[in-house]
C-alpha cells in the first residue's frame, strides 16, 4: 500500500459519470475508507457537503452539491457486500447515508470501535489513531470551516483527503491486532447497533424520551409525549432543528401547566410573544388535549429505582471492571456500562450480556464470584487483582 502522503489530492468529482467511473475502480479493492463533511446547525437533517473515499491506489473527493449530481453510484458501492467500508466514528456518516439511500453500508468496520478493543481507550479520536498508528499529523485548521461554500479551498481538500488516506493504515493495523488476539467478535454487538436502521430512524412517537425534563405525573408525561411528537414532525417537515420549533424547557412547562386556551398559553414564560395566536399555538393546545385524553395504559411508567444494590458493592465492581480492562487492554465501556454494574450489584440475572460470551469470560464470572464473596480485591505489584478468599 502506498503511504498516505504519496497519493495526490484530486480535484472534486462533480459529475455522475465521473462518480460512477470512480466507484467502479474502488469496487475492485477489498476495502474502501469513507468519510463525509456535513452541516446541521440550521437543519433537522444533516446537509451533506462532501464525500471522501480512498483505496490503496487513489483518493476520490465527491461534491454532492454539484448540479444534477446523482449519488446512486456511491450508494451502490456502499451496498456492495464484497467490499468492506471503513469509517471512523461512523454513526453520523451512516445516518447521512441512511437518509440518502435507506441503506446501511455492509460489511462495515468502525475504527473507533475497533480501537476500544485494542487498548486505545474510549472514543479515541482519529487524530490520535493517525498519530499512533500511521505516524501522521492532521492539520485541524479546516475542521470547522463552512463545507457548503464553493469553491472549496486547497486546505479544505487536503484536510478532507487526510481523513481517508491515513484511515487505510489505521484500519489495516487495527484489523491485524484484532485477528492476532482473536478479538473480531468482541465488537460484534457494537457493529450490530451501527448496522441497525432503527439506530437512525427518528420516530416522532419516541421523541419524548430525548426531552430533558423531570416529569413524574402520568398525565404530564402523556402531554409531553404528544408535544414532543408534534415538535418532531414539525422539525422534520420544515427541516429545521427541534429547538427552532420549541425548546425542551418549553415542552416541559406546557406539560406541567396543561393550558386550556390561548390565554393560558400566553402566560407561560417559555412561550414567545404572539406564539399562542399562531397555527403552532393551536396545534400545541390540541396536543395537550390529546395527552389528557390518552389511555393510561399507553403511558410508560418511569423506571423504578433499583433496590438492594449496595453502594460499596457497586464501587468494588467498578474497580474490578477497571482492573480486568487494564489487564486485557480494552475500554471498560465496551464490557459493561454503569447501568450494567448497577443491575449486576442489585440482582444478577443469567441473561445479562455482561455475564455472557467474552464479557462473561473476562469480567462477568469474576464479578459474580466477588458478589458471592469467593474472591477479594487485592494489590499485586501496584495493580488491583482478584484473589481467592480464604475459607
Amino acid at each position: 500500500m502506498p503511504h498516505a502522503t504519496t497519493l495526490p489530492v484530486p480535484p472534486l468529482t462533480t459529475t455522475t459519470a465521473d462518480l460512477a467511473a470512480a466507484c467502479a475502480r474502488l469496487a475492485t479493492h477489498d476495502f474502501v475508507t469513507v468519510d463525509t463533511e456535513f452541516l446541521r446547525e440550521t437543519t433537522y437533517y444533516p446537509k451533506l457537503c462532501l464525500i471522501q473515499m480512498a483505496s490503496s491506489e487513489e483518493i476520490v473527493l465527491v461534491d454532492p452539491l454539484a448540479p444534477e449530481m446523482d449519488l446512486a453510484p456511491f450508494l451502490a458501492l456502499m451496498a456492495d457486500e464484497k467490499i468492506v467500508k471503513v469509517f471512523h466514528a461512523a454513526r453520523q456518516d451512516l445516518e447521512i447515508i441512511w437518509n440518502k439511500g435507506r441503506l446501511i453500508p455492509a460489511p462495515l468496520f468502525d475504527t473507533q470501535v475497533a480501537a476500544m478493543v485494542c487498548g486505545f481507550g474510549e472514543q479515541v479520536s482519529y487524530e490520535s489513531l493517525a498519530s499512533s498508528l500511521a505516524n501522521a499529523r492532521i492539520d485541524k485548521s479546516s475542521r470547522f470551516t463552512d463545507w457548503s461554500r464553493r469553491p472549496l479551498t486547497e486546505a479544505q481538500l487536503t484536510y478532507a483527503a487526510a481523513d481517508v488516506t491515513h484511515l487505510r493504515i489505521v484500519y489495516t493495523k487495527l484489523l491485524n491486532r484484532m485477528v492476532k488476539h482473536d478479538r473480531l467478535n468482541w465488537i460484534a454487538d457494537e457493529m450490530a447497533i451501527l448496522s441497525n436502521p432503527a439506530t437512525y430512524e427518528a420516530r416522532p412517537e419516541d421523541a419524548w424520551m430525548r426531552v430533558k425534563a423531570r416529569i413524574r405525573k402520568p398525565v404530564e408525561r402523556a402531554i409531553l409525549m404528544e408535544l414532543a411528537a408534534w415538535r418532531e414532525r414539525e422539525a422534520q417537515t420544515r427541516d429545521v432543528p427541534r429547538g427552532r420549533i420549541l425548546k425542551d424547557d418549553g415542552l416541559a412547562e406546557i406539560a406541567v401547566a396543561q393550558p386550556r386556551n390561548n390565554e393560558d398559553l400566553a402566560r407561560l414564560r417559555a412561550i414567545p410573544n404572539g406564539f399562542e395566536r399562531s397555527k403552532a399555538g393551536a396545534e400545541i393546545l390540541e396536543a395537550v388535549q390529546r395527552g389528557k385524553a390518552r389511555d393510561p395504559a399507553t403511558i410508560p411508567q418511569p423506571e423504578p429505582e433499583r433496590a438492594g444494590a449496595s453502594g460499596s458493592l457497586v464501587q468494588l465492581l467498578k474497580v474490578l471492571l477497571q482492573s480486568v480492562c487494564e489487564k486485557n487492554q480494552i475500554a471498560p465501556k465496551l464490557v459493561a456500562s454503569s447501568d450494567d454494574i448497577d443491575r449486576l450489584a442489585a440482582r444478577p440475572e443469567v441473561d445479562m450480556p455482561v455475564l455472557q460470551g467474552w464479557r462473561g469470560e473476562i469480567f462477568g464470572q469474576v464479578a459474580l464470584r466477588l458478589i458471592r464473596g469467593e474472591v477479594l480485591l487485592g494489590l499485586e505489584k501496584g495493580r488491583v487483582v482478584a484473589v481467592p478468599a480464604k475459607p
